[in-house]
C-alpha cells in the first residue's frame, strides 16, 4: 500500500550541516502554512488507503497536538501500520508524547547526530547525551518503543575516539533502529558551502577528511552489527523486523504521496514535487494555484541506483543483465559488486563507493 509523507519545515534552530528546505521562520508563516497543508490533504483524490504515515521536516515535534490531530484526521485509515514522528531532542514533553500515541504515532525518529557535547555545540545543536537518554526513557514510558536515533559521521571536531563515545551512547539506549549518515558537503548547507569555499566559519576547518568519514562509518557498521543492529540500507540499520516500513517504500519504488513544502510523490510511474519554500507554498494556495511544481516520468534506470542501496540488492531483469553486462562484470571483478544467485548487491567496499557505482547505471 502507498505511504504518506507530511512536511513541516519549521525549526527552532537551523543547524550548520542541514541542507533541507527548513529553518527558523516567523510564527505568522507557520499559522498560514498549517491551513494550506490541511487544504492540500483534504483535496487530494484518496482512491486508496495508506498503511504508513511519516511526519518530517523540519521539526514536526514542535507542532501543537491539536494541529497534528487536524492533519491526521484528514488521512484515511487511522490504523496505519507505522506512523513516524521526527523529533529534535529536548523538544519532547510527556503531554505531547502521550497525545502523539493517542493519535496513532507509534515510531519516533530523534535527530541526535552526536552524543558529544562539543560536536553538538559546533553544529548549532543545544541538547546533550543526557537529554537524548531522558527523551528515549520518556518515549518508552509512554508506550512508544519503536525509536530511531540519527548519527552523522563527519561533524566538525569529530575523532575516532569521540565517535566511539557516540556509539557507546547508542549501545546504552539500545534502540531498534539507527540511521548513520556521512556528512554531505554541498552548497545547500552553511557548513558545506564554507568547506567548499575553504573558509573557517562554522568550524569548517575541523571537518574530517572523506577517508576519515569512511572509517567512522565502517566502525559504526561493525559496532552496530555486534549489538544486533544490522545494515539493511546504506544509511539505515535495524534489529531484524524493525526496519522503517515507510522508508522501504522509497527504496523499493513503491507509491507514496507527499504533502507540504518540498514534498515529493510517486505513483509508480510519475514523480511530482511541490515548491520548495514554505512561503511559496502558502502563497500559491492563497492564489488558488496548486503547490505542485514539477512532474516527470519515472526513469527506467532507477531500479539500480535506488535498489542497490538495500543490503539485499536487486534482482535484475534478463535485459538488464545484458544491457549492463560490462559495468557489472567490471565492478564484480574489482570487488564493488557481488552476485548472490539471481541478485546483485554492493559489497562492503562498494557501499563506500556507491555513488561511483550508481553512475554507471544511469542512462545519459
Amino acid at each position: 500500500m502507498p505511504g504518506v509523507y507530511i512536511s513541516f519545515p519549521f525549526c527552532n534552530q537551523k543547524c550548520s550541516f542541514c541542507n533541507f528546505a527548513s529553518g527558523v521562520f516567523p510564527k505568522e508563516l507557520e499559522r498560514a502554512y498549517l491551513p494550506a497543508l490541511e487544504q492540500e490533504i483534504r483535496t487530494h483524490n484518496w482512491s486508496w488507503t495508506p498503511d504508513t504515515v511519516y511526519l518530517g521536516g523540519g521539526t514536526p515535534s514542535l507542532m501543537e497536538p491539536a494541529a497534528l490531530e487536524r492533519l491526521l484526521k484528514l488521512i484515511p485509515g487511522h490504523e496505519w501500520k507505522e506512523t513516524t514522528m521526527e523529533a529534535m531532542p529536548g523538544t519532547l514533553t510527556r503531554e505531547n508524547v502521550r497525545a502523539w500515541r493517542e493519535l496513532g504515532v507509534n515510531r519516533v525518529s530523534l535527530g541526535v547526530q552526536s552524543f558529544v557535547t562539543s560536536e553538538l555545540a559546533k553544529s548549532g545543536r543545544k541538547h546533550d547525551a543526557a537529554t537524548v537518554e531522558a527523551d528515549c526513557a520518556l518515549l518508552r514510558e509512554e508506550g512508544i518503543g519503536n525509536i530511531n536515533l540519527d548519527l552523522i559521521a563527519g561533524l566538525p571536531g569529530q575523532t575516532p575516539e569521540s565517535w566511539r563515545e557516540s556509539l557507546d551512547g547508542i549501545e546504552r539506549i539500545a534502540p531498534p533502529h539507527v540511521s548513520v549518515y556521512i556528512l554531505e558537503v554541498d552548497e545547500d548547507s552553511r557548513l558545506g558551502l564554507e568547506v567548499l569555499q575553504g573558509g573557517g566559519r562554522f568550524f569548517a576547518g575541523e571537518v574530517p577528511t572523506e577517508a576519515s568519514m569512511a572509517d567512522l562509518y565502517e566502525t559504526a557498521v561493525d559496532r552496530l552489527a555486534r549489538a544486533g543492529i544490522h545494515r539493511y540500507e546504506i544509511s539505515n540499520f535495524a534489529v531484524p523486523g524493525r526496519e522503517s516500513l515507510h522508508n522501504l517504500k522509497y527504496w523499493r519504488l513503491e507509491p507514496y504521496v507527499g504533502f507540504g513544502a518540498d514534498a515529493h510523490s510517486f505513483d509508480g510511474a510519475v514523480r511530482t514535487s511541490n515548491v520548495e519554500s514554505a512561503q511559496q507554498y502558502v502563497q500559491r494556495w492563497s492564489e488558488g494555484r496548486t503547490p505542485q511544481l514539477d512532474q516527470s516520468p519515472a526513469r527506467d534506470d532507477e531500479r539500480f541506483f535506488v535498489g542497490l542501496r538495500l543490503a539485499q540488492g536487486i534482482e535484475p531483469r534478463e535485459d538488464e543483465w545484458t544491457r549492463f553486462a560490462e559495468p557489472i562484470e567490471r565492478f564484480v571483478e574489482i570487488g564493488l559488486l557481488e552476485r548472490a544467485g539471481s541478485r546483485l548487491r554492493l559489497t562492503s567496499r562498494g557501499v563506500l563507493l556507491s555513488n561511483e557505482v550508481f553512475q554507471e547505471f544511469v542512462n545519459p
